[in-house]
This record gives structure tokens, sequence and C-alpha cells, in this order.
């Protein structure tokens, strides 16, 4: 029987799950959380149990390093002391490690008090906590909507949800062909009649370029944007806020890709017709191949499945992926990262939270004939060197120095010396 193990207990790999089951491979599925279903699904782990019963299930498993299909785990809490190493040889890998918040720096984001919108939404949806009394939501995406919506439902007063590209850009993005997506259409429906019966205002055009605050964000202050996301003089208004929560979209978790080997394209795992990588039984799904959001990742988490058991994906379920596919490239046409965002950044604005890294350091760096490179960057800044390890602001830094390169980790999650020592390996 082919054994495929899954990383990435999320939409995408929780319908690769079910699919290689139904192909009548043994499965195995991994993931660092506790409870199944990834942020989506928080709340509504309960629905999973009886796809988990058929399979291996692992919660609370790492995975700290890849060699092509072998995979390195540790087993047991985050912060807990006897977590124990595994090694699994499965006959094929997916990877389905799904995608974070991307939030773009602006001075005083550092500040206690600003969220990422998917933080936020966590402590709503999962522990029924608001953020704050005062809530301002701002960036670009749908995602806003019902980030607002959770922390409307747990009694919180949002003043505003702001979306950064103006009406015409998002119109044009949905534009009719949307009406293929009549599901998703539905739902931002739902959403936006929620908000307004609540009298929460709904801008384009508008994002947050500063927050300020002493001990923690006290006010945000907010500014009308052109199409590239640059100022509009004299457009400034200010919010009185306890709280701000921000997202400019999402990025890919492609660490353990890169880490196993896999082509990247544009930083997305590079796939082909039935989710299969540039390394020999590996596959991928989900955000890491593109961000669509939880249908899609559904979709070729599916495809993935059948074709990690070893079997051909039918043609409806080729086509259910294509069709959530092009939603994706509707949702990036209608919600893009203006160029021009740099233009809200002071010298003084700390890029790099973890590090305390400066865009006027790195731009200082960047300049400097003895840094060339993204490593020799990273090095002399420590950008990207904090806890997160760049997944906060590796692609805003990518962004502001030119580009940079995914470096290949022997170790792709932090494990203690100690349990790298011990010889007590379970295969």
């Amino acid at each position: 029987m082919t054994h495929v193990v899954i990383v990435g207990a999320g939409p995408a790999g929780l319908a690769a799950a079910e699919a290689a089951l139904a192909a009548g491979a043994d499965v195995t599925v991994l993931d660092q959380s506790d409870v199944p279903g990834g942020q989506y699904h928080r709340g509504a782990e309960n629905r999973f149990e009886a796809l988990l019963d058929r399979c291996a299930w692992w919660p609370e498993s790492a995975v700290w390093a890849l060699e092509g299909k072998r995979v390195h785990v540790l087993r047991g809490p985050a912060d807990g002391t006897n977590r124990r190493r595994h090694t699994l040889d499965p006959d094929a890998l997916v990877l389905a490690t799904g995608a974070h918040d991307r939030v773009l720096p602006f001075p005083g984001w550092q500040l206690p008090g600003v969220f990422t919108a998917g933080a936020a939404q966590a402590l709503a949806k999962g522990e029924r906590v608001a953020v704050g009394r005062r809530v301002l939501v701002a960036g670009a995406g749908p995602f806003l909507l019902p980030v607002a919506q959770s922390l409307v439902d747990v009694g919180a007063e949002v003043r505003a949800v702001l979306e950064a590209n103006p009406v015409r850009t998002v119109l044009s993005g949905w534009s009719w062909r949307a009406a293929a997506h009549l599901g998703k259409m539905n739902e931002l429906v739902r959403y936006t009649a929620k908000l307004a019966r609540h009298r929460v205002p709904y801008h384009f055009g508008r994002a947050v370029v500063e927050a300020r605050g002493d001990d923690r964000v006290r006010e945000a202050v907010t500014a009308r944007v052109r199409a590239d996301w640059s100022v509009v003089p004299g457009t400034e208004r200010t919010y009185e806020v306890d709280a701000l929560c921000v997202g400019h979209g999402f990025a890919g978790q492609p660490e353990l890709a890169v880490a196993a080997g896999c082509a990247l394209d544009g930083g997305f795992v590079r796939v082909g017709d039935d989710q299969r990588t540039s390394v020999t039984g590996v596959f991928a799904a989900g955000e890491i191949t593109g961000i669509g959001g939880s249908v899609a990742a559904a979709a070729e988490g599916a495809v993935a499945g059948w074709a990690a058991a070893g079997r051909t994906p039918g043609p409806a379920l080729v086509k259910r992926r294509d069709h959530a596919r092009a939603f994706a490239r509707r949702l990036a046409a209608a919600h893009p990262i203006g160029a021009a965002w740099p233009g809200w950044l002071r010298a003084d604005t700390v890029v790099c939270r973890c590090e305390e890294t400066t865009y006027g350091d790195l731009k200082t760096a960047a300049a400097d004939p003895a840094t060339p490179g993204p490593h020799a960057l990273k090095l002399g800044t420590r950008a990207g060197l904090g806890p997160c390890q760049g997944r906060m602001c590796g692609p805003s830094v990518a962004e502001l120095c030119g580009g940079a390169e995914r470096h290949h980790r022997p170790i792709a999650q932090p494990i203690r010396l100690g349990e790298l020592a011990d010889p007590k390996e379970t295969s």
C-alpha cells in the first residue's frame, strides 16, 4: 500500500488526506497545531474527526528537516521539554503548509495594539476575545471583511474598514467574470450587509500610513492613496483607536518546499497539472502554490492526494481545481499591492520588528559594496534573522532591496541542541 505523508492540516492538507484515502493509500497527517482545520476552519475542528480517524494523525508535530521525501519530525508541544524525534520515509509527500498574513511596514507598526488581521480573527473566533474596544481594520483584500465581522461579533466597535485599492481597480479585477464564482460573491455580499447593519464604513483608496502612541497604539493616521498606493498630500485623517488590525494579503510558507529542493516561481512552489513539484515524489497544494483562498486550496489538495497515491485525478476534479485557480487570478487582479507603498516609510521606520532593523539601515546596507547580495545584506542588517526567521518581514525586505533569494536551510524549524543530540530517534 502506498504511504502518503501530508504536512499541514488546513483545507489543502485535509482535502489531500481525504483524496489519498479514497485512492487506497495509507495516510499520515502532520500539523504543528493540536487541532486540525487551520485558520479557516478554526472553531470547527470536530467536523474532521471521522476523516482523521482513518489516518495516522500527528498533532503538535513540527517538521524540522527534509531530505527529499524523507521527513524529520519533532513531536510534542513547541514549548515542551520532552519532544521526540521521528523519521518518516513515505512513498509520496504532500506539502500543504499554507500562508500567513502579509503586513507592509509603516511608521509605528511595531507598537503594542497593532495586530495582523489573521491574529485578530483567530482571537475573536477561537477565544471570543476582541483585540480592542475601538478597532480600525485596514489593508487590502476581501479577508478584511470577515475579520471585521468577527470583531463585531465579539462586541468591538469597528471604526471603519479601509481597502487601499481604489474602487476602479477592485471592480476591474472582479469584473463580470466574477459571476462564474457566485458562491464567493454571495459570501462577500453577506459580509458587506452585516457590516452595513452595524454602520461600519467601508472606504476604498485609503490606507493606514502611521500608528501613533506611547505605551501602545492610540491613533491611526490614514490617507487617501492613488492606484499605485502613493499618498495624496493633504488627505490625512486620524482615528482614535486602541487596536489596529492590518493585512495586505498573504504570503505563502514555502520554507519546507525550499528545504526539499523544490523549484519556486515568484516565491510560490512550481507545480505541474497534478500538483507535482520539481522533486520526485513531492507534491504541493494550497497557498504555497499561489494565494487563492480555501476553495482553491481544497481543490488543489484533492488533486495532489489522488496523484500522490499513484492514481490519476478525474477530469471533474481537475476542472474544479482550474475553476478555483481562475478565482485566485481574479483575486490577485482586484487587490494588488501598489508599487509606491515604500513612500509611506521614514528612515527610522522599523522594517524587521524582531531585530528592530530600520528602513534607513536597509537602504544604507543595500548601497554598501561590502554587502553585495541578499545573504550579505541579511547578515549585515540582521533583517530576517529574528525569531520569525523573515516570515513577517521577508517579502517587504526583498521588495525594498530589489529582490532576495530564498536560501536552503538544513534546519527548517527551531530544534534544541539536546533534541538534536538525542540518539532516541523513532522511525
